[in-house]
C-alpha cells in the first residue's frame, strides 16, 4: 500500500476546505492512503511545496510519484505556515515542488495538494477521472 503523508504546519483548516480535502482522501483509489500528520515520519523523503520550487504537469507528477512510492522510504508533502517554511527544511527537503507561481492560502493549498495526489492515484491506477 502506498503511504503518503502531508503535513501541514501551524494551519487549522476551515470547514470549506477540511470538507474538500476529506472528499478526495475518501475517494483515493484502492491501494493509496494519505495521512494528515504533524510532522514527517522518520527518514521520509520530504517534498516541501514553495512557490519557487519545481513545476510539474499533471502527467509528470503522476510518473515521479510512482517512482517515490518504488523506493522503500516513506513520502512525506509539506505545506507552511503562515510564514511559510523554515530555511532548514527548505535546504534538508528532497525536492522543493510549486503547485502554482501564485503564493497560495494555506487550506487551498492543501485542498489542490490533495486532489493532485488522487487525481496522480487515479492515473497510475487507469481510473478515468483525469482527461487530457
Amino acid at each position: 500500500m502506498a503511504r503518503l503523508h502531508v503535513v501541514a504546519l501551524g494551519a487549522r483548516l476551515r470547514g470549506w476546505a477540511a470538507a474538500a480535502r476529506e472528499d478526495y482522501l475518501r475517494r483515493m483509489p484502492r491501494g493509496y492512503e494519505v495521512a494528515l500528520a504533524p510532522r514527517p515520519p522518520r527518514g521520509a523523503r520530504v517534498v516541501v511545496l514553495d512557490e519557487r520550487g519545481r513545476e510539474f504537469t499533471t502527467r509528470q507528477f503522476a510518473q515521479q510519484l510512482a517512482r517515490w512510492l518504488a523506493e522503500p522510504a516513506p513520502l512525506a508533502f509539506l505545506i507552511g505556515g503562515a510564514d511559510g517554511i523554515d530555511e532548514q527544511l527548505r535546504r534538508d527537503a528532497a525536492l522543493l515542488m510549486r503547485l502554482s507561481a501564485l503564493t497560495l492560502p494555506h487550506a487551498l493549498a492543501e485542498v489542490v495538494l490533495v486532489e493532485q495526489l488522487y487525481r496522480a492515484a487515479t492515473l497510475l491506477t487507469g481510473h478515468p477521472y483525469h482527461r487530457n
